[in-house]
């Protein structure tokens, strides 16, 4: 029997205890060739406001494709921005497994893909974490940070401060400027979706480590020439070159694929500057929506 998995039934059974390592070994399976898909197909609705992505994914585990509605439209309502539903076939026989609801899916794989590459590229003893944006990203990666890191301070900025005075109020943050926020922090989470960069590289403290996971478009951009020339690692070269402006515009060499660090065939020094651009990518639902299948069927 096919299941169909809300929200609230993933929610029960995803950790990130198991997610983060379980993204690891999906990207490095990805670098390694041991994937099959094909960069996501974006279709634009309406400029700036709704997007519709298709997202195939073959792996070992599993097989599917996610349908993902990315409506910025929607920031400031009671619609998430980011809406989906994954397919999930069984990779051997063709068998259908399940429908998945791919929202918290979608916020909770992206987290801890960052928190995964924190992990081997973040200074040691990481201690200044800074959040700028205040969503749903913001949230799900302070949670997913923790895993990796312990922090003995939160920094929270947003182009709304009301909305960053907010987050620090129920998160034990500090809600302060953009330029103050990012002075000494050792890990910068960058989550908006902002058209122009407002990060600015030579704020960055040697060896600090940024998660650019936000404005994912072609045209849109969060960091400066200056920060996109650290030592840069992605999650897909192909997809990056294809979706990311800040990797697009700045023209920005990249360094290695977050799975060949994870698999070791690339090294990053801890005292090196380094920026994560993650764009998202199929294969990291896929296999998120085997680990959640595979937890609730063993629970009967």
């Amino acid at each position: 029997m096919t299941l169909t998995l809300s929200e609230a039934d993933i929610a029960a059974v995803l950790k990130y205890e198991q997610l983060i390592p379980a993204m690891e070994r999906a990207l490095a399976d990805f670098s390694a060739g041991r994937v099959i898909q094909p960069v996501r197909n974006m279709l634009t609705i309406e400029e700036g406001k709704r997007f519709l992505g298709v997202m195939p994914a073959v792996a070992e585990t599993g097989m599917g494709a996610k349908l993902v509605c990315f409506f910025p439209k929607n920031a400031g309502t009671e619609m998430p921005t980011h809406l989906g539903m994954i397919m999930l076939f069984e990779p051997e026989t063709g068998r259908p497994l399940a429908f998945l609801d791919g929202r918290l899916i979608t916020e909770m794989r992206t987290a801890a893909v960052s928190a995964a590459v924190t992990k081997h590229l973040a200074p040691d003893n990481s201690r200044v974490l800074t959040l700028l944006g205040s969503g749903v990203q913001a949230q799900a990666h302070l949670d997913a940070l923790r895993h990796v890191c312990h922090f003995e301070e939160v920094r929270v900025w947003s182009r709304s401060p009301d909305h960053a005075q907010h987050f620090a109020a129920l998160q034990g943050a500090r809600a302060m400027d953009l330029e103050d926020a990012v002075r000494g922090a050792d890990v910068i989470v960058t989550a908006t979706n902002s058209l122009q960069p407002f990060l600015k590289g030579d704020w960055l403290k040697p060896g600090a480590h940024v998660n650019a996971i936000g404005s994912p478009r072609p045209t849109w951009r969060e960091l400066d020439d200056t920060a996109m020339h650290k030592t840069l690692v992605v999650d897909s070269r192909e997809a990056v070159l294809k979706e990311a402006g800040d990797v697009i515009f700045s023209k920005a060499p990249i360094f290695a694929e977050a799975g060949e660090v994870f698999a070791g065939s690339k090294v990053v020094s801890r005292s090196a500057t380094t920026v994560f651009k993650s764009v998202g990518i199929a294969v990291e639902d896929i296999v998120t929506a085997r680990l959640v299948y595979d937890a609730i069927t063993a629970n009967g």
